[in-house]
């Protein structure tokens, strides 16, 4: 469930005079900006840009990147953009970024297989390069194999199951494990062809055969960036609402907030499922979010967190 609070009756050319005026002068009135931002839906949001570009002859997102900065600015940049051309921006950062996989393997794994097709098709539009040939220039062996599979899959959606496919790919994948073949061909095809279905069921099922859990088993196997994609990408396939809670959970923690991945998670969840990630956190470390990231926080950025988070201050 989202926990964004969009109201029904927004005029889109409105919005666009206040954030003009918001704008203008002197000073920023980035209240303002909140009030209006933090509270429109993906789609509200394109039609505002489409009207301030009609009424004002330029772009609101330049606009507002010359206007705010720090993570306020990254913050409302990120929001501001189509869903699917934020998460080609997320993408292009990550793979500039030698050896941030995580947050590749977040889109192609958490998204529909439609959606993940859009995030390529924005990619390509705005970098002019497919994703998967930046993704394949800049990695090497096998995670690059894991990786160019995991973001050209087109996974079937449904929940239909096949029970043999799912004993025979459970002990498939425990036999890789046992045998410390993490990079085994057939490892990487089930990751990156199987439904998500499928795959759970194929998960529950190792974990019913074998005693304990396929991410439990990486987990006790010495840490390498290979398997660390591999256990991110299953736990992101299996249960990515927790998989979120953990980032959150990880980000507030840190000794200096990680705001990069407090914006992300916030930023790309807040139309889905933050309300069930806020449950989860909550049950978890018995603080509510918004609490945890009002005490985490300060000014503008805290406050439009808030709003994406459905609490004001």
């Amino acid at each position: 469930m989202a926990s964004l609070i969009a109201p029904d009756n927004h005029v889109p050319s409105e919005d666009a005079e206040a954030l003009y005026k918001a704008c203008k002068g002197w000073g920023t009135n980035e209240k303002a900006i909140i009030s209006i931002l933090g509270h429109r839906n993906a789609a509200q949001r394109k039609q505002i840009r489409l009207a301030y570009s009609e009424l004002f002859q330029e772009d609101l997102v330049k606009r507002l990147e010359s206007e705010l900065n720090g993570d306020f600015e990254k913050a409302v940049y990120r929001w501001v953009l189509d869903p699917e051309d934020r998460d080609a921006v997320l993408a292009n950062v990550a793979i500039r970024k030698s050896g941030d996989y995580h947050v590749i393997v977040e889109i192609a794994c958490v998204l529909s297989s439609e959606e993940l097709l859009a995030v390529r098709r924005a990619y390509h539009a705005r970098y002019k390069h497919s994703l998967e040939e930046d993704l394949a220039a800049h990695t090497t062996g096998d995670i690059r194999k894991l990786l160019v599979g995991l973001v050209t899959a087109f996974r079937y959606e449904g929940d239909e199951i096949n029970t043999r496919l799912t004993n025979s790919e459970a002990d498939i994948l425990h036999d890789a494990i046992k045998d410390k073949a993490f990079n085994h061909e057939d490892v990487i095809r089930i990751l990156t062809t199987r439904s998500k279905a499928q795959l759970m069921a194929t998960f529950n099922r190792y974990r019913d055969d074998h005693g304990s859990s396929i991410t439990k088993d990486l987990l006790d196997e010495p840490a390498d960036e290979f398997k660390t994609v591999l256990r991110t990408a299953i736990r992101c396939l299996n249960d990515h609402k927790k998989y979120y809670e953990k980032i959150l959970r990880n980000a507030i923690k840190k000794v200096g907030t990680d705001e990069d991945a407090l914006t992300r998670v916030i930023v790309t969840r807040a139309e889905k499922d933050l309300n069930d990630i806020k449950e989860i956190y909550y049950k978890r470390n018995s603080v509510p979010l918004d609490q945890a990231v009002a005490n985490d926080t300060s000014g503008d950025y805290k406050a439009f967190l808030l709003a994406l988070l459905g609490k004001e201050e």
